[in-house]
């Protein structure tokens, strides 16, 4: 027989799994989104000579939003 604080903390551990799959899930796009970014962003900067790390960083802000757009329209 399993004691109280046992019980909860499989629950707990159960809850907490499973929100964190929910999450992956729902983000899918935006981490996509703010792959693609990045190296996008890194090509257009390195190209204009602007820098590809500030372009990255531009390119991943800008990705991951329109991956969270593309999230919520879509799903």
């Amino acid at each position: 027989m399993m004691r109280k604080t046992a019980t909860k903390t499989r629950i707990y551990s159960a809850v907490v799994g499973l929100s964190l799959v929910s999450l992956l899930a729902t983000a899918c796009g935006t981490l996509g989104g703010a792959a693609v970014g990045a190296g996008a962003g890194a090509a257009v900067g390195a190209g204009t000579g602007y820098g590809a790390g500030k372009g990255a960083l531009i390119g991943t802000g800008v990705g991951a939003a329109a991956g969270a757009i593309y999230d919520i329209t879509k799903h």
